[in-house]
């Protein structure tokens, strides 16, 4: 187990810097200009001022000792300032995690609940009509955008029947009622397409396994087909919805975007929108590199989870 960990974390440690070169890069050959957008458009035409705070903001140096400056600050924990509000980045990051990590987690929880009993009905009916409703249900849920369902769910839920708040955010902690009734929409929005495709998973992955060679022995011994299911199949066919979980993480952050946009939700996703309107850029690459590696540890965390289930990961 050391061994395969060790394995991983050298892994991940190329992607990171990979990473970061792939941000500062990105962000640097943007179109736009940070000092004008701060300005606006009377104050950028002032050359003075406009010199100042690009001299101010480090924009005149050059591309490599500006991401040479970048790194040593990230490996002593210092992810810089705003060039927008001139924050510091870490705490400003940390603040905006705790809304975006709420709306993840329910609608994982949300889409698990759904798409583990609807895939499972739809392979034990295969090609018959359980498998048809769920099929059409996973694809709809697929082309849904998760921005359209969450205005409608607006209309419907806060609007015409008036039962749940339209938008805003509350700390879980502070008052764990208003916060969920506040989180259910958004979360079921932003779980729209990982349901569909989680459900296709779990249909295809329960129908492989129930060709299997052991399952037609259990059946064969007599066993009642729920046993079969429950005891035999469904464990090993739930292995690749492990890995698709903890895939889907950075999805998941791409689509709390737009979701938390619609919803006013002060999380990661709306402060990149904002920040990439603003041209932001350092706080572009910190966001950047904050969901690198989110992505990663959810990535290592369902291969040490696959590993302990399947033992023959940790010996390939």
């Amino acid at each position: 187990m050391l061994a395969y960990l060790a394995r991983r974390l050298a892994a991940a440690a190329v992607v990171v810097v990979l990473v970061s070169i792939i941000a500062f890069g990105i962000v640097s050959v943007l179109p736009g200009d940070t000092a004008a957008a701060l300005l606006g458009e009377e104050g950028a035409r002032d050359a003075t001022r406009y010199e100042a705070l690009r001299v101010e903001l480090g924009l005149d140096q050059p591309i490599p000792v500006r991401y040479a400056n970048w790194v040593a600050g990230v490996v002593t924990g210092d992810l810089g300032q705003s060039m927008r509000t001139g924050e510091d980045i870490g705490p400003g990051i940390l603040a905006r995690a705790l809304p975006t990590v709420q709306l993840a987690i329910m609608a994982i929880i949300i889409s698990v609940v759904i798409a583990i009993p609807v895939g499972v009905i739809s392979a034990v009916y295969y090609r018959r009509l359980p498998d048809n409703v769920g099929t059409l249900f996973a694809l709809t849920a697929i082309a849904t955008p998760g921005f359209w369902f969450g205005i409608m769910l607006i209309l419907l839920f806060s609007v015409t029947l008036r039962w749940l708040p339209p938008s805003g955010y509350l700390p879980f902690f502070s008052n764990p009622i208003g916060s969920l009734q506040l989180m259910i929409m958004p979360a079921l929005a932003l779980a729209t397409g990982f349901t569909g495709v989680l459900i296709r998973q779990v249909r295809s992955s329960v129908l492989e396994v129930l060709n299997e060679d052991y399952i037609t022995t259990a059946r064969s011994k007599g066993l009642s087909p729920t046993t079969v299911l429950f005891g035999h199949a469904l464990r090993n066919a739930l292995l690749p919805v492990v890995t698709l979980i903890g895939l889907q993480i950075g999805g998941l952050f791409g689509g709390a975007a737009t979701v938390e946009t619609v919803f006013s939700i002060p999380g990661l996703g709306r402060l990149a929108v904002d920040s990439i309107f603003f041209r932001d850029f350092t706080m572009i690459q910190a966001l950047m590199l904050v969901l690198a590696l989110t992505v990663l540890v959810a990535s290592l965390l369902t291969d040490l989870v696959y590993s302990r289930i399947d033992p023959r990961i940790r010996r390939g």
